[in-house]
């Protein structure tokens, strides 16, 4: 059994419908980008999924006691209040040392344990929010444009850190992204959503799908060639340096 399964979801506010008859599975295993315009419905999906939403048509159903983590868009915290990112990722309690050193390994900061956490950077602070997620052992985890505001480089590294937890941990990803360039490298199945599922399938299905196209272009192909000839570029310069 699929880990999710959306089953003909509607979802208005009021009068507005955001969400008609949307349906897809996430299995285990597998990375999922959901893409689409501003106002598309990518975030409400999300928060139907999780039951932060009521649907108004159609249902969410989760396989018996599947785990599932989120990373939303922004946490906002006071930047005058002391606490370090030890004492954060304990909240709300009952959190063992040694599972927040895991977490933040997962996340590739081992190193940020006790700094405070008005001292990071926004890269910084998004791999704390996704340790904070891993904490529970996720068997699905859901990201909500995790790397809003952070420059390619950072948002390149971000989705990379993605992918090495999936291959450790054998999780789920289901996320919401806007960088085209990057999530068409990092994704095993792209869903493009405006109001309404358009058309998914591989990356290389969706970016070549009419629907796909009348939204976004064709220029992704483009900017897809080009992250990987710096990500690569970047990789070999890495291997050179340690070499010498």
């Amino acid at each position: 059994m699929s880990l999710i399964q959306v089953e003909d979801l509607s979802v208005r506010y009021g009068a507005r419908t955001v969400l008609s008859q949307v349906s897809l599975c996430i299995a285990q295993g597998e990375i999922v980008t959901i893409v689409g315009p501003n106002g598309s419905g990518k975030t409400s999906l999300l928060r139907a999924i999780i039951g932060a939403v009521k649907p108004f048509q159609g249902r969410v159903v989760q396989r018996s006691g599947v785990k599932i983590g989120y990373v939303p868009q922004k946490l906002h915290i006071d930047e005058t209040l002391p606490i370090t990112v030890s004492r954060f990722l304990k909240l709300p309690g009952g959190v063992a040392v040694a599972d927040i050193d895991h977490a933040l390994a997962q996340a590739g900061v081992p190193n940020l344990v006790k700094m405070q956490l008005s001292q990071l950077s926004g890269g910084q602070f998004q791999r704390v929010l996704l340790a904070r997620a891993l904490i529970g052992k996720p068997e699905l985890l859901l990201l909500d444009e995790a790397t809003q505001g952070l420059d390619q480089r950072g948002s390149a590294s971000f989705y990379q850190q993605i992918e090495t937890v999936r291959q450790d941990t054998g999780c789920a990803v289901l996320m919401i992204s806007h960088e085209l360039h990057v999530v068409m490298s990092a994704s095993d199945r792209v869903i493009c959503l405006n109001g309404h599922v358009c058309c998914e399938g591989t990356p290389a299905v969706v970016a070549s799908a009419p629907e796909y196209r009348a939204l976004f272009g064709t220029g992704t192909g483009g900017a897809l060639a080009l992250y990987r000839h710096e990500h690569n570029k970047h990789h070999c310069h890495d291997h050179t340096e340690a070499a010498e």
